[in-house]
């Protein structure tokens, strides 16, 4: 369970995820926090420019990699909208950063997308300690995943489920 002071950073993902969308991209946002708290990096996907690699998670740990000391990186948290995908999961492990918090899964994420009749990814998705077996994970995170499920239901052209 995060602590409610951890929220604001998951809501700031969310703010990204749905910037992201209003630029024409996929809903997902991410947000690198320090040991001490200190908002470091954020960011939000870019696939739509072709390169399916933009992913903000991937982002913040090449971000961290030259910008943070290993023990900096070490202490640092990376709060998200969505579960890592296994090529983000495994950038954040290879830089050393710490802990991440997720306000959705790969697993709702997925039968959502299910739902919405949109094939599935190229890549499995796996659960982030699958690929990851020493970071430490946080989420899903109940009141969030309503808002990112209707972030996602927009991008792929699902009815909204409110007015």
């Amino acid at each position: 369970m995060i602590d409610q002071n951890e929220l604001p950073y998951l809501r700031r993902c969310v703010e990204l995820a749905r910037q992201a969308l209003e630029e024409g991209d996929e809903p997902f946002g991410s947000v690198l926090v320090s040991g001490d708290g200190k908002v470091l990096a954020e960011d939000h996907n870019r696939v739509a420019s072709g390169d399916r690699t933009r992913h903000p998670e991937f982002a913040l740990a090449r971000w961290s990699a030259e910008n943070l000391t290993p023990e900096e990186r070490a202490a640092a948290t990376v709060y998200t909208s969505g579960e890592h995908c296994p090529m983000c999961a495994a950038a954040h492990a290879w830089v050393g950063l710490g802990r991440i918090v997720y306000a959705t899964s790969s697993e709702q994420l997925s039968a959502w997308l299910g739902e919405l009749g949109v094939p599935p990814p190229p890549v499995r998705t796996l659960p982030i300690n699958e690929v990851a077996p020493g970071v430490t994970v946080e989420g899903p995170v109940p009141e969030l995943a309503e808002e990112v499920h209707e972030l996602h239901r927009r991008f792929h052209g699902g009815r909204p489920t409110s007015v």
